[in-house]
């Protein structure tokens, strides 16, 4: 008997993803709805879900580019593992995973709830639970098309240079949430197009996934360690607004006869409603142990004044921040405005700038 093929074109980010679904028996056609992917765990043992992508700016050709995997809800995705971020909805391989602590106060605020405290004040203890995030490669095919990001690389670093302010961007590197990932697999050797994606992985068929890591994967984690390492997450939601943060430590760099220790920051908007709102104004307190605290406000964030809709409900981008001391902490407000022009604030959860105890000396390049 003949298969059942069921096409639908889904909303994913920036990017349209279709998929069909074959039926083994020719049963009815299966159909998903949503902006993410939802797979029955009854139709996962009989389905075999073919994943297609279309070029949201020439919206004319459907290309196949594999075939849809189970998301674990247990474990973690191993190097080599084909995914697509479910929000941005780009094309990706895991390179390795980091073990995170998230400090989930929307968390915190509901176990307070709880919790009467007898002083009448409402405590929001925020404890940091274990978290799989994942470094990954980004296709850089897919890069022109991620609108809901102001670049499309999360990684900057310090390289050994007189200028003292001189940062490096690595493209097409990003950090990805375990819960971001639609897994899928492809015939295809090389499916990621990246400049490191071969440097960095093997295709070996034998193994599942089939790509493994080479050396210079291994070695390149080692040595830029460091800089790379995601340690910290922090989330918030205030009015249906969810912001996520996670600072990394890029160095200390000496100017004028003093220390000056550089963070990066990346930060993740989304909005949790249908209703649709734009952020407008940045309102950012940035305290240093060395007793100042400085007060930054304007418009929008990295020149963007980002729109976050039902259909784009989340925003990306990455921001530095340097003080003359080894640690700190930041803070701040996000002000949106409704399409009736209200406004409101949104928190940014505050996070902490420490330096590393046993910073290394920080790469002078990319060298292989």
């Amino acid at each position: 008997m003949a298969a059942c093929v069921a096409r639908r074109a889904l909303a994913v980010g920036s990017r349209w993803w279709s998929r069909s679904l074959t039926a083994a028996r020719g049963s009815r056609p299966l159909c998903a709805a949503g902006t993410a992917p939802a797979f029955p765990p009854a139709a996962a043992a009989t389905t075999q879900r073919h994943l297609s992508s279309r070029n949201r700016a020439e919206g004319k050709v459907l290309e196949t580019v594999g075939v849809f995997e189970v998301p674990k809800q247990n474990g973690k995705y191993e190097t080599g593992q084909l995914f697509l971020h479910s929000v941005f909805g780009y094309r990706g391989v895991v390179l390795f995973p980091w073990q995170a602590r998230l400090y989930d106060r929307d968390v915190a605020s509901a176990a307070s709830e709880k919790t009467e405290n007898p002083a009448g004040h409402g405590s929001k203890e925020v404890k940091g639970k274990t978290h799989t995030y994942y470094q990954v490669l980004i296709d850089a095919r897919d890069c022109p098309h991620i609108s809901q990001r102001s670049q499309t690389e999360a990684v900057t670093f310090l390289a050994n240079h007189d200028d003292s302010r001189a940062l490096y961007a690595i493209p097409g590197l990003d950090y990805v949430s375990h819960e971001d990932i639609l897994p899928y697999t492809s015939t295809d050797q090389v499916p990621i197009q990246h400049e490191l994606f071969e440097r960095f992985l093997l295709y070996d068929q034998t193994k599942a996934p089939p790509f493994v890591a080479r050396e210079t994967l291994r070695a390149w984690q080692e040595k830029n360690h460091p800089w790379l390492e995601l340690s910290d997450v922090h989330r918030e939601t205030t009015e249906n607004i969810r912001v996520t943060v996670i600072p990394f430590y890029m160095g200390m760099r000496e100017a004028q006869n003093s220390h000056v220790y550089w963070w990066r920051y990346c930060i993740r908007l989304e909005n949790l409603d249908s209703d649709v709102v734009q952020l407008r104004e940045r309102h950012w307190r940035i305290f240093s142990l060395s007793g100042t605290l400085e007060t930054v406000r304007g418009r929008g964030v990295v020149g963007r004044e980002p729109v976050l809709s039902k259909e784009q409900p989340a925003f990306q981008y990455s921001s530095h921040v340097s003080l003359q001391a080894s640690s700190g902490h930041m803070w701040g407000t996000f002000r949106f405005e409704r399409p009736d022009g209200s406004h409101f604030d949104v928190r940014i959860p505050p996070f902490s700038l420490e330096s590393n105890k046993d910073e290394k000396t920080p790469p002078s390049g990319l060298h292989w």
